[in-house]
């Protein structure tokens, strides 16, 4: 998934001040754009540098330290955080010994151009290296160059407490696996993130146990493919996992992101019809509805094969809504290409989508050994075309919802009124309701009444 996100409208936290570092009254400030492992990773940078004496602010113009956690799925995402860097040049001119660096997966791949070329930075820490980051800050306050962007085919995590940087209190993320050996001819993951590898699952429990005493009702364990969670030679599956989750507590709500169409297991499906407690939820991405592209891709799995997983899915979890992943204009699509990606999409009729353009990523297969070759104007009509039959679809989904009523885990006030909370479903819609006396971390039933493409629109039942 690529999605980008910003930790400073995520988090409502006052700075937290640690006293392990009597000394230390330095300040730190982060942004973090990207997929929902960046978010998480976030967290446990937080964690290690509040450990040297690091307190967290909203402000960047009070910090002593900036990080800004990176995304390379797309281009636009890392001309965004050059941007943002020429930003915060001229207030590295205003205050002296201010640190900026760059941490994730642009880290990774730009390496010492950030240091050398861009000079806007004093620091590079790649996504494997954050238990380094105390070290390296102390090297950039001495004038060295700061940089480690060594890859692990170890490195998890495992034992670190991430500060939670949400604001709401109810529903985190938890890490389960890092890496990705799924070498997708677009995608630089593999690159940046390193190899598979899974997370003990004593300390997924154990964190998930953390977040329960504080209140927390959800969980969405991620990894690049949870469906690859294998812990200790098949001790542990994904499916095991799962389960071991959902038994922790009937009233904790599980979710997890995100999957892989070859890798999705019938048994993982059983699992999650098993247990109430496990959203009804799955994102699946596809990409293209072409076994050619599909093929050109590398994906490892044909249109016929996502038909299949999706038939599953529909005959095991009945009422399991499903979303996908689309990139349009990829090297050699042809119009014919484009037009079984919209039927696929008719077929499945997905709930929701994350859709983009191709963007060409380097050093990727498809960037060494094909050509970028469709037009950028026809990209941009097909992503229209794309984007308008799944604004139809998740309207079309909504609508068979009226009348309905789910159990809603209330997450926030309404954006639009103060009288009216909105939290998801099993099937994570959103949905908007009077609040009556019920408050962010309740469950509730409504019944819904209205509808847009995006939310439901309900009341409170029972």
């Amino acid at each position: 998934m690529a999605i980008e996100l910003d930790i400073k409208k995520l988090t409502g936290l006052q700075p937290i001040i640690v006293k392990a570092n009597p000394a230390a009254h330095s300040k730190m400030y982060i942004e973090t754009y990207g997929c929902q492992m960046n978010v998480a990773d976030s967290e446990v940078v937080v964690s290690i540098l509040a450990q040297e004496g690091f307190s967290l602010t909203e402000n960047y113009k009070e910090a002593d330290l900036i990080l800004i956690n990176t995304c390379s799925i797309r281009d636009n995402a890392e001309q965004r955080i050059f941007n943002r860097l020429n930003e915060f040049k001229s207030l590295k001119k205003q205050r002296k010994g201010l640190l900026v660096g760059i941490i994730g997966c642009m880290a990774e791949r730009l390496k010492e151009d950030l240091l050398e070329k861009v000079k806007l930075v004093d620091l590079v820490v790649g996504p494997d290296a954050y238990r380094d980051l105390p070290k390296l800050v102390r090297e950039a306050e001495g004038g060295q160059r700061a940089i480690n962007v060594l890859l692990s085919r170890e490195e998890t995590y495992a034992e670190i407490s991430p500060v939670r940087l949400d604001k709401n209190g109810v529903s985190s993320f938890v890490s389960i696996m890092r890496g990705c050996d799924n070498m997708c001819a677009f995608c630089v993951v593999p690159y940046t993130r390193g190899r598979e590898r899974s997370r003990n699952p004593e300390t997924i429990l154990n964190e998930i146990r953390e977040l329960l005493e504080k209140g927390y009702k959800e969980v969405t364990l991620l990894g690049q493919n949870v469906d690859k969670y294998n812990w200790n030679n098949s001790e542990v599956s994904f499916a095991r996992l799962l389960e071991m989750t959902a038994l922790l507590t009937p009233d904790l709500r599980v979710r997890f992101s995100t999957s892989y169409p070859q890798d999705m297991t019938d048994e993982v499906l059983y699992t999650i019809a098993k247990y109430p407690n496990i959203c009804n939820y799955i994102h699946l991405p596809v990409q293209s509805g072409s076994t050619e592209i599909l093929e050109k891709m590398r994906r490892g799995y044909t249109r016929e094969w996502y038909m299949d997983r999706i038939s599953a899915i529909k005959r095991i979890i009945p009422d399991c809504a499903i979303s996908s992943d689309f990139i349009t204009g990829f090297c050699n699509e042809t119009e014919e290409d484009h037009q079984q990606t919209l039927s696929l999409m008719e077929w499945v009729g997905f709930e929701y989508a994350y859709m983009f353009k191709y963007s060409e990523r380097p050093n990727t297969f498809a960037a060494r050994k094909m050509p970028d070759d469709v037009p950028e104007e026809v990209k941009s009509r097909r992503l229209d075309e794309i984007m308008e039959l799944q604004h139809k679809l998740s309207h079309q989904s909504n609508l068979r919802d009226i009348g309905k009523t789910f159990e809603v885990l209330v997450e926030g006030i309404s954006k639009k009124s103060d009288e009216r909370l909105f939290g998801r479903n099993q099937q994570s819609k959103v949905v908007v309701f009077n609040k009556k006396d019920k408050k962010i971390g309740d469950y509730v039933m409504v019944k819904i009444t209205t509808c847009t493409s995006a939310t439901l629109h309900g009341e409170i039942v029972g």
